[in-house]
């Protein structure tokens, strides 16, 4: 067992071109392995600055600007939070991001996905240079990058281009459909340490957190295979469609697939085709797995989330209800009918059930079934 988590995440740094990562099962969600390394930039005083918008929904009660008083949220220990809104174009807002960082700035937050939020995702260029930007005004001030669903998007990865610390899920891309559970921390060796020192406790760290074999053995395959499922997840893909003008979606997408070997996400392109707006759109360059498209009501979105369930290979007859779920602001709706019970890179999609009613969709082992969702979709919405 020592052996095996040693190789991983050995395998796991070097892959991210980090000094060090943890890679371990007991990390249940992105959410708790962000949290742990979070705490391991931060201290009483330190403030946190979030550079791109708003944080994901689940972000906001460990930070503590959401109903988390007294549980143990970084505003419990006395760490302040800021954030710098996004530019009018939903990108970064370079001008403001030049003059954000203050001396008690402990730790920069990068979210690399959208989260749920209409605006861009950002790319590793995107990245250098915010990183740039913030060393330039703090040398002391660390850089904390959510990579959650841009893992193996690009060719590099940002501890290349000078992140402290990265974290995310394997039941998103670095999973590669195969990895039951868990998360990872990667980075300079001495920050993943004291990470892995939230995880377990101080003195523990990175020695300890067991994993049966046929766990190990799915997160070292979930790896291996990673590359290829985040490159299917992107081409469902990589095909540009004309104008669709026959109800026999399927067969059409087959055909165009034959002819026109580029372009732009697949569902980016069928749903701004039928007038949706869509992020990113169909030709933009891509930085991670998500696709977002904006259906205007509360029953469009439930509609479309019923749809992909109904058409998923792995409980197709549940029924997706919108809900509470812990962490979240508003209700939310998922449909996820997995082999791996949550695997985003499989084939997803959820929505929080608020203006502007929008839907993320994730993943996709190969872009037909996409294309049969898609098929359903447009005779109910």
């Amino acid at each position: 067992d020592a052996g095996g988590r040693e190789a991983l995440d050995s395998v796991f740094a070097h892959v991210v071109g980090a000094e060090a990562a943890i890679v371990r099962p007991q990390f249940f969600s992105g959410t708790h392995a962000i949290a742990c390394a979070l705490f391991a930039l931060l201290r009483p005083g330190h403030e946190l600055l979030a550079v791109a918008g708003p944080p994901y929904d689940t972000l906001e009660e460990v930070i503590g600007i959401r109903g988390s008083d007294n549980v143990g949220s970084l505003k419990d220990f006395g760490i302040t939070y800021r954030e710098v809104p996004l530019a009018a174009d939903g990108g970064l807002d370079w001008d403001a991001l030049a003059h954000a960082v203050r001396p008690e700035t402990g730790c920069a937050l990068i979210q690399r996905s959208c989260g749920y939020s209409w605006r861009k995702s950002l790319g590793i260029d995107d990245i250098r240079r915010t990183i740039d930007l913030i060393k330039m005004q703090n040398p002391n001030c660390k850089v904390m990058v959510d990579n959650c669903y841009g893992e193996f998007v690009e060719t590099s990865e940002p501890p290349m281009v000078g992140a402290d610390l990265i974290a995310g899920s394997l039941i998103k891309n670095p999973g590669g459909t195969i990895a039951p559970c868990g998360g990872y921390v990667a980075g300079k060796k001495d920050l993943v340490a004291a990470a892995a020192a939230r995880l377990s406790a101080p003195g523990l760290g990175v020695e300890f957190g067991s994993a049966p074999g046929h766990v190990m053995r799915a997160m070292f395959q979930g790896l291996f295979l990673a590359p290829q499922m985040v490159g299917e997840a992107v081409k469902v893909g990589c095909f540009s469609v004309p104008p669709l003008r026959s109800r026999k979606l399927c067969i059409q997408l087959q055909v165009t697939v034959l002819y026109y070997p580029q372009g732009g996400l697949l569902i980016a392109e069928v749903m701004s085709a039928k007038g949706y707006r869509v992020q990113p759109l169909p030709r933009a360059p891509r930085h991670d797995i998500v696709q977002a498209v904006e259906l205007g009501n509360r029953e469009r979105l439930i509609a479309f989330c019923e749809v992909v369930q109904q058409t998923c290979p792995v409980g197709s007859f549940i029924k997706p209800i919108a809900g509470e779920t812990p962490g979240y602001a508003s209700e939310v709706i998922f449909a996820d009918g997995t082999f791996m019970d949550g695997s985003t890179s499989e084939l997803s999609c959820d929505g929080p059930l608020r203006d502007p009613y929008a839907v993320f969709c994730q993943g996709g082992t190969h872009w037909t079934q996409w294309a049969l969702v898609l098929g359903e979709v447009l005779k109910v919405i």
